[in-house]
């Protein structure tokens, strides 16, 4: 391999990474294209490029409250939707989505011009927008989530790094400008990125054939399974809401919110891709929150006691912790719909319905705390008090401390997302894959070098993640050396030991059809085609 360049095997494709800057897919400038659009009208909530004294307490607040709930709501039928009719979840409505965007930034401008209908038009423009940008915004969870695991990682965390510089360069534009540049460059461009990607997609995976009806147990188990990371995410989100409210009554921090939400999407990228390139290491949203959750809420306790400065750079990091949220959230999802065979708009649509939910009571508080004084308290006490309680009543459940513990023996639990680091003879041995002409030729290559040990973590099936004997200890060793996820490796493990593809969808909750895909996955990784020549390669490793 060449010294200037770097590997990265994902599932059935590849994807190359130079030594300098990770190769940026059309799919990544699609979705910095659309992150750009989303911060210029909904991220913040203030326009940033509209003209201040267009942007009145009522028109911001008409604003919010039709963009917030059309939003929401799009997210709560999508989730429906998919499950009752999964098929037409499966239709890539990129058209519909764009121009409903490109109408909502219209009537934004036509507010500016139609003083008589300044509220209908913001309204409409709010309505709009908050459709069109969950449309959006679920297209390309259904791509990424569409793309082998690292394949999708790559491009959507790209993406993100991307968008604060197609942001910042919108303030080199003239305001009058750039209101005009937005819908009629950037919201095209965004359409035909993400429509000359989709053309990639491959609809034939389980996730898209996927009939939820069939098995509800399935949905019922990763609602079970993932409502604290939603929660968790929702908190942070409600965080963020309160800011967002803050800043429709203090204009002086409004460009803080935004500026610091791009600033977060890039250094919160860019630390990714970094620690990914140097490591294998597992992140999941829970613990993500409790690693912020001490920083968030001491910051909310401050707020009375410190002035306006303090405001802002706490506003600047509430919004840099969103954003890294945010991402983590999408990758999440995507995760979920490659293990467990389900439809990824329906996780997708679960979360947002969450998290969206409580951004807005956040905003709502944050806007309602300037008219309340609690026993002669400044309304920033009443701000500190009520977002402390919601945090720690968050990581209480979260935790499991509040009800009964998260984690036991033999239960299901939120898998974390999986950054898998694969090696130089990894990218040998994908050469040599099934199919390829390689392949019948070259000799079994040899596996990579062993990640250091990672903890385990309970599962579906009966004491899996944990090392009991010496089949399990092979099996832990192949996923180190082959770059094997946890579910994979879950599989790997029950196929191993003679269950049939009907027990082990019935252990793990998951659909057959997942299941075989999943030992598709696993066969084309290790170079083999049956259970026999995995049972001969778990015999030589070292027991």
């Amino acid at each position: 391999m060449d010294a200037q360049g770097k590997e990265i095997e994902a599932g059935e494709g590849r994807l190359h990474v130079a030594e300098g800057a990770a190769h940026t897919h059309v799919s990544s400038w699609g979705y910095a294209c659309f992150l750009t659009v989303n911060a210029t009208s909904i991220w913040g909530g203030v326009f940033p490029f509209l003209p201040m004294e267009f942007q009145t307490a009522e028109v911001t607040l008409t604003f919010f409250l039709a963009q917030s709930l059309a939003f929401w709501g799009a997210f709560v039928a999508s989730a429906v939707g998919s499950y009752r009719f999964p098929h037409g979840a499966r239709r890539m409505l990129v058209s519909l989505s764009a121009i409903l965007v490109f109408a909502g930034s219209a009537c934004l401008i036509g507010a500016m011009y139609v003083f008589e209908a300044v509220l209908v038009l913001v309204a409409a423009g709010g309505v709009l927008l908050g459709i069109g940008c969950a449309g959006l915004f679920m297209l390309w969870q259904r791509y990424f989530a569409s793309l082998p695991p690292a394949q999708g990682n790559v491009r959507l965390v790209v993406g993100t790094a991307l968008a604060p510089f197609i942001y910042f360069a919108l303030y080199l534009v003239p305001i009058a400008l750039t209101a005009f540049l937005v819908p009629l460059v950037f919201v095209p461009l965004c359409g035909l990125c993400i429509a000359l990607s989709v053309r990639e997609m491959r609809m034939d995976q389980p996730m898209f054939e996927d009939v939820p009806r069939q098995h509800p147990q399935v949905y019922r188990q990763v609602v079970s399974d993932y409502w604290r990371s939603a929660l968790c995410v929702g908190s942070l989100a409600f965080a963020s809401g309160v800011i967002r409210g803050i800043a429709l009554l203090h204009q002086e921090i409004s460009l803080v919110v935004n500026s610091a939400s791009m600033l977060g999407s890039f250094v919160s990228a860019a630390v990714l891709l970094l620690l990914w390139r140097r490591m294998s290491f597992r992140l999941g949203l829970t613990s993500v929150f409790r690693m912020v959750y001490p920083l968030v809420i001491t910051g909310f306790l401050l707020l009375p006691f410190l002035g306006a400065g303090y405001l802002n750079l706490f506003a600047a990091f509430t919004y840099m912790v969103f954003s890294l949220v945010l991402m983590l959230m999408m990758m999440q999802c995507a995760q979920v719909s490659r293990d467990r065979g389900i439809n990824p708009v329906f996780i997708y649509a679960f979360f947002g319905a969450v998290v969206y939910l409580m951004q807005a009571v956040g905003f709502l508080l944050g806007w309602v705390s300037d008219f309340v004084s609690v026993d002669g308290f400044d309304w920033l006490f009443f701000v500190a008090m009520v977002s402390s309680y919601v945090l720690g009543i968050t990581l209480l459940v979260s935790t499991g401390t509040l009800f009964k513990a998260v984690a036991s023996k033999g239960t299901v639990t939120a898998d974390p997302i999986e950054f898998l680091r694969r090696g130089s003879a990894d990218a040998d041995e994908r050469a040599a894959a099934p199919g390829s002409a390689k392949a019948a030729k070259s000799p079994k290559p040899k596996p990579a070098k062993a990640a250091p040990k990672r903890r385990n973590r309970p599962s579906a099936s009966d004491d899996a993640g944990t090392i009991r004997d010496r089949t399990s200890k092979q099996c832990r060793a192949m996923q180190e050396a082959f770059g094997l996820s946890t579910r994979e490796t879950e599989v790997m493990e029950l196929i191993a030991r003679g269950n049939s593809m009907a027990s082990i969808a019935e252990r793990l909750v998951i659909s057959e059809n997942t299941v075989r895909t999943h030992a598709k996955h696993i066969y084309t990784k290790l170079d083999i085609h049956k259970r026999q020549e995995l049972l001969d390669m778990l015999h030589e490793r070292e027991g």
